[in-house]
């Protein structure tokens, strides 16, 4: 058996939703000097390890086209890269150096949930629910987040008004939005990903489709009701102990 790094690098980029799912493989994988390069928006996510860094900081989008290497990465014993799978170029200029590369999302059809598959990408048998700790007291409102990464994925803004009609009988309804997501009067935006993530830990309750913040809302432990259309969520389903998750046609 080869001796265990004491030294690695794991490389993973990724919308946010993508990103938290894979958190339970990213923390199996820290050893005695942990390094994480993600992207710029997910970094402040990570927790736990020695040192992170934004991809678009460290010169890699340049490796095979205009530039060699970046010398950080000779410091490493393992190299553990979704980032660079499918870039020929990228994958010739760093041969030399240790990378382990993974497929960066579960293949078409796949009835695994995407977390399950990046542990068993990994080889870990870690807790399958995403968990990012955030110690603060809870309140009494609720989150509606009515957004996500693709308008076929939003259930119909109308029906989130009367979903939060019916709330607001019994605690506020904060709207939430994020930094790409579409004006939205009377919104919370938080652009820092941990500052958000200590706001929805605060709700009672969040309400919100299949996107990159309801994983959020989930991940900290909040109550989560997420609305899913037209992806599968045996696959993309937010995890957690409160998480129900309901499927509907989108628009209606």
């Amino acid at each position: 058996m080869p001796p265990r790094p004491s030294r690695r690098l794991v490389i993973r980029p990724g919308a946010i939703g993508d990103f938290i799912v894979s958190l339970p493989a990213l923390e199996s994988l820290k050893t005695d000097y942990f390094e994480v390069w993600t992207q710029r928006r997910t970094v402040p996510l990570v927790r736990f390890a020695d040192r992170v860094r934004p991809i678009d900081a460290t010169g890699l989008d340049l490796v095979g086209i205009s530039a060699d290497p970046p010398a950080a990465l000779r410091e490493f014993d393992e190299i553990v890269s979704w980032y660079g799978s499918n870039r020929p170029e990228f994958r010739e200029a760093v041969a030399g150096l240790p990378f382990r590369f993974l497929t960066a999302l579960p293949p078409e059809g796949a009835r695994v949930h995407a977390t399950r598959f990046y542990l068993d990408q990994v080889g870990a048998a870690a807790d399958l629910i995403p968990r990012i700790a955030c110690e603060v007291p809870r309140e009494n409102f609720t989150v509606i987040h009515p957004f996500s990464g693709s308008p076929r994925k939003n259930w119909s803004l109308d029906r989130f008004r009367a979903v939060a009609s019916h709330l607001e009988r019994v605690m506020p309804v904060h709207w939430c939005a994020g930094e790409d997501d579409p004006p939205l009067a009377g919104a919370v935006r938080i652009d820092d990903l941990w500052e958000l993530a200590c706001w929805l830990a605060r709700a009672r309750l969040y309400i919100g489709n299949d996107s990159g913040i309801t994983h959020l809302a989930a991940a900290v432990g909040t109550p989560v009701l997420a609305i899913f259309g037209p992806t599968d969520p045996a696959v993309w389903a937010p995890l957690g102990e409160h998480v129900r998750v309901v499927t509907t046609k989108m628009g209606r």
